[in-house]
């Protein structure tokens, strides 16, 4: 399961409709890289590929694949705002270390 907050359901719906396209769907993703030994990847898509799992969170359908599935189960998605901007803040069970930048992470293997 993913979650997604108030704020970043919010947040997305706004950007869907800034691309005028509102039926696009968020899509979550793990790549190998980054300060912890892996990232997290957020686009839109309208593709849907084997193996991908489709969540409904709060009317956003969220699209993960299935290799990142086992990294980021159960993770929380959160957007907030503060002195420098805004941005998603990822709240993952998983992760037994983050790095200060809030995009990398590594999980005990």
């Amino acid at each position: 399961m993913i979650n997604l907050s108030k704020a970043a359901a919010g947040e997305i719906r706004r950007l869907q409709l800034r691309r005028q396209n509102p039926e696009t769907r968020l899509r979550l993703g793990v790549q190998s890289g980054g300060c912890a030994a892996l990232y997290y990847t957020i686009d839109f898509d309208k593709t849907m590929n084997p193996g991908d799992r489709v969540y409904d969170c709060g009317g956003i359908s969220v699209i993960v694949d299935e290799q990142s599935l086992n990294y980021i189960e159960d993770l929380t998605l959160d957007y907030s705002e503060d002195l420098m901007g805004g941005g998603f803040r990822f709240h993952n069970p998983k992760a037994v270390e983050s790095c200060g930048c809030g995009n990398s992470f590594r999980v005990e293997e």
